[in-house]
């Protein structure tokens, strides 16, 4: 059994930088098209991918929106 890691981000938090999206070794984090309460792009977890947990995203996020969970 493979238990993989998860991320959650704060989604109205998040400016849509894209850092994170540049530096997921896995793929896993894209761009909305969806627009966050200051309007907005935010970036969205790929449920179907398997995150490795690196902690990247949350590292070079500026704006702490993005919590991991292994």
């Amino acid at each position: 059994l493979k238990v993989m890691a998860k991320i959650i981000i704060n989604q109205d938090r998040c400016k849509g930088c894209f850092l994170c999206v540049n530096f997921c070794p896995k793929g896993l984090i894209k761009k909305s098209v969806k627009l966050n309460k200051r309007g907005l792009n935010f970036v969205e977890f790929d449920l179907a991918g398997d995150c490795i947990g690196c902690m990247k995203c949350a590292v070079i996020c500026p704006d702490c929106c993005i919590e991991v969970y292994k």
